[in-house]
């Protein structure tokens, strides 16, 4: 059944049912085929399982005992960890009505399924399915832009880096990258009470629009890890770092973030690493890069009273 061009790592299935003798079916299906089985046996199991395990599948049963399977497809489609191109199939053991498929459809089900199970029509469909999702999933690793707040990701950065430093080169002219994060103190407070992972995503999505509104056009702007930010800036040097932060700073104190209908405004810590003459400079951009994420690391490691700290300032030994 599965290509011989396929990669050498089976194609992982979650199967999500308090049924055992249903759920045993539908791995005797599936394991004589190549793939590798993954069981989860109530609602909230399969979501954690989906967000750690990132399976190529999910196959999970509309009467789970805790959340129905439609609800359970809603919250991963909701996920940012999980793939967007996963196919998520429903089944349940009685018929299916139109409402019900209709609403699994809606929450983003590729097929909504009764059982006995068809299962070559099964495999034929896993099989194109999990090609699909696996080619998509490595364009969007190669992709350049963050999911999310659209700015640039890891890779686009380090591309523009590149670029920005190359231009700094011919041009002999200054060179500064920024990296910042919600301050911890701030993050804590918005934090409570609250799914982690959901409000890291409502955070950096505030701080992307802030950021992409306040920043440059000349600047280039990403997002580095969940909740951290770089900003590359040309022709900037110390000073002009220092108050790029206090601008952006500025910014998000003029544009709070609603928590439970609070008003609340996300200060910030930054790192930065600049070079006066890029020409001239022992280290590449990219570099410049890392040295700002470092500088960024050990102001949130220390709490220093300092919202700003350049990494030509860390001791030797944090900088080793």
């Amino acid at each position: 059944m599965l290509d011989s061009t396929r990669p050498s790592r089976p194609p992982l299935v979650l199967i999500a049912n308090d049924q055992e003798w249903s759920a045993r079916s539908l791995e005797s299906i599936l394991g004589p085929h190549g793939y590798a089985v993954l069981r989860a046996y109530t609602g909230r199991q399969a979501v954690e399982l989906a967000r750690n395990a990132q399976p190529d599948a999910f196959i999970v049963d509309a009467g789970m005992p805790d959340i129905d399977g439609t609800e359970v497809c809603r919250m991963l489609r909701e996920e940012a960890s999980c793939s967007v191109a996963m196919p998520i199939i429903i089944t349940t053991a009685g018929p299916a009505g139109r409402a019900q498929r209709i609403e699994a459809y809606r929450a983003g089900a590729w097929e909504f399924c009764s059982q006995p199970l068809d299962g070559d029509a099964l495999l034929l469909r896993l099989d194109t399915w999990i090609q699909s999702k696996r080619e998509v999933d490595r364009v969007r690793d190669q992709s350049l832009l963050d999911e999310i707040t659209g700015l640039y990701n890891v890779n686009g950065l380090a591309r523009r880096a590149r670029e920005l430093g190359g231009e700094a080169f011919r041009l002999q002219s200054p060179l500064a990258c920024v990296a910042l994060a919600p301050a911890d103190e701030e993050s804590t407070s918005l934090y409570t009470d609250k799914v982690m992972d959901e409000l890291a995503a409502r955070v950096a999505e505030h701080l992307a629009k802030v950021l992409g509104s306040a920043g440059r056009v000349s600047d280039a702007i990403g997002r580095l890890g969940r909740s951290e930010f770089a900003i590359i800036a040309p022709a900037t040097e110390a000073k002009g770092a220092q108050r790029l932060v206090a601008r952006l700073q500025e910014a998000l104190e003029a544009a709070p973030l609603s928590v439970d209908g609070e008003q609340r405004t996300v200060k910030i810590r930054a790192g930065y690493s600049w070079v006066p003459n890029f020409a001239e400079a022992s280290v590449d951009a990219v570099e410049l890069l890392l040295r700002a994420a470092a500088a960024l690391r050990h102001v949130k490691a220390t709490r220093t009273t300092a919202p700003v700290k350049a990494f030509e300032e860390l001791p030797v030994k944090f900088v080793q």
